[in-house]
């Protein structure tokens, strides 16, 4: 399984990049049947469970996992080697 980094946090619907596209605009495709436990990038003694899923615009596209943090505000995480894509 990847490690991963996170990639921002952002309130629901502000813009943020996950493999060159803003998640928010495309649709999310579930990828995995397993969900990843992740801690809070600022508290990281909670930790969230998240699933992992795929976006895509036919010429980009990039894996994540997102979760709710606190109420409209999201956590995104990417894949190490992905990471430096972003």
């Amino acid at each position: 399984m990847a490690n991963w980094k996170n990639a921002g946090i952002v309130v629901e619907g502000r813009p943020i990049t996950v493999g060159g596209l803003n998640p928010w605009s495309h649709e999310w495709k579930w990828s995995s049947a397993i969900a990843i436990e992740l801690p809070h990038p600022s508290y990281p003694k909670q930790v969230h469970r998240m699933s992992v899923y795929e976006i895509s615009n036919g010429d980009l596209s990039g894996t994540f996992t997102a979760g709710e943090l606190s109420a409209h505000v999201w956590g995104f995480y990417v894949p190490d080697e992905q990471f430096a894509g972003n």
